[in-house]
């Protein structure tokens, strides 16, 4: 047991809370450990999503079947996300997680939040500075930023040309197979640093806020977490059964990227160990290499829900009466605002403050009250996200008719078999004797 990844992240997220608990200074100075793990994954993103995307377009047999699974994960990623906003302003409406809290920000708070509103100022929250931001400045631009609506923009164009060349750059597509395989090679190396990174995130959310200055805030939390928990079991879990499989054997299929996301609170951390069981469990290529990164900008349904609820809090912990128009206007910024953020921890945040600077009656210091506390919310954020996002390449996949039904009950029935296998693909090959 000691070998499989899944009890070592397990051990790792268990040993960073008891080191945070009773050592809290020497758990916050942990951080580096569980930063340094994601920065590591983070720089593989970029080049793995190029690849996948370029040679999964390049082999598909049309043209048209780009735009048409494009089209059709934007539709799906427009009415999930939506519902996950409705049911976070239904569920914060209902619970009034800050009424009567009366929380006092402190200075250090006070100034973090500013500095999160700073981000907000200058970030593209606007329809047309978003969708220009879309573009990149130049194609190596796309890669040293590592933003991934700029790489799928690149890796589509990139595709979609070498598709149209067709028998003539063969070779040419077959390298940037091979620089794939090479690549998931290497995060197979990467992830048998996750329960050190793991350890190390936990340590330090714990060691730097503790246990009982959650107690004024576990109303909001413990809404956010329910209220995430009901979404994937209802509404993701209801998708997954009109497309002819169950949620438990399938949590239980992508049970160690959900681990790693609960020790990072980073769902970009586990990206490309999903592609490559969703490709196992019987997704095709092409449907695995669109709707997957694009589902980090556009499909982030924990986020959806976390900044719902953390936007109508702020309000009612201010003593802010808002009315229905001004929670409907709230929603339809959200509802743009809530695309351009990443799975990745603090992005979120970065996208409230946007959205508040938007609401005159809110006042901005408001969100002094969640930097405390935005860390633990991040797991239940990052969780669904990728839960979120593993559903939407199966229902897409299934509602273009790209995926293999039998084969992913057959590997959802054997888990741990398919999870193996996923290991050894991505494990880097012995050097011969």
């Amino acid at each position: 047991m000691h070998r499989n990844l899944y009890v070592q992240v397990l051990t790792g997220i268990a040993l960073g809370v008891l080191v945070g608990i009773l050592w809290p200074e020497t758990g916050a100075a942990m951080r580096p450990l569980g930063d340094g793990f994601i920065k590591l994954i983070r720089m593989m993103i970029a080049p793995i999503i190029f690849t996948t995307i370029v040679v999964g377009i390049a082999h598909m047999g049309a043209m048209r079947e780009v735009g048409r699974i494009g089209l059709r994960a934007f539709i799906y990623f427009e009415v999930v996300s939506t519902i996950a906003l409705i049911i976070g302003l239904v569920v914060v409406n209902v619970l009034q997680p800050g009424a009567g809290l009366h929380v006092t920000a402190t200075p250090v708070d006070v100034q973090a939040a500013a500095g999160y509103g700073t981000q907000a100022a200058q970030s593209h929250d606007t329809t047309v500075g978003f969708l220009l931001n879309i573009i990149p400045t130049t194609i190596v631009d796309a890669f040293a930023r590592g933003d991934i609506l700029q790489v799928l923009v690149v890796s589509t164009l990139i595709g979609v040309a070498l598709l149209g060349l067709g028998d003539r750059v063969k070779p040419l597509v077959a390298i940037i197979d091979q620089a794939s395989q090479a690549l998931f090679a290497v995060i197979g190396i990467i992830m048998r640093l996750a329960p050190i990174g793991a350890f190390g995130a936990m340590a330090f959310t714990v060691g730097r806020y503790g246990i009982g200055s959650l107690m004024s805030l576990g109303k909001l939390m413990a809404g956010v977490y329910i209220t995430c928990l009901l979404f994937v079991v209802f509404v993701l879990g209801g998708i997954l059964w009109v497309s002819g499989l169950r949620l438990l054997p399938f949590l239980r299929y992508i049970a160690e990227e959900l681990l790693i996301v609960l020790g990072t609170s980073s769902s970009e951390s586990a990206l490309p160990r999903l592609m490559a069981k969703l490709e196992r469990l019987g997704c095709s290529k092409p449907v695995v290499g669109l709707v997957v990164p694009a589902g980090y900008s556009f499909n982030l349904d924990g986020t959806a829900i976390y900044m719902t609820m953390a936007a109508i809090f702020v309000a009612q912990a201010s003593g802010v009466q808002l009315s229905v128009w001004q929670q409907v206007s709230i929603l339809a910024v959200l509802m743009l605002t809530s695309k351009g953020a990443a799975g990745v921890t603090g992005s979120g945040f970065i996208t409230l403050a946007a959205t508040l600077s938007t609401v005159p009656a809110i006042p901005p210091a408001g969100l002094a009250l969640l930097v405390g506390v935005d860390r633990f919310m991040s797991e239940a954020r990052a969780l669904t996200n990728i839960t979120g996002n593993a559903v939407a390449t199966v229902a897409i996949a299934r509602w273009d008719d790209a995926l293999d039904l039998p084969r992913a009950r057959a590997v959802l029935a054997h888990p741990g078999a398919a999870a193996r296998d996923v290991d050894l693909a991505l494990a880097p090959a012995s050097p011969e004797p």
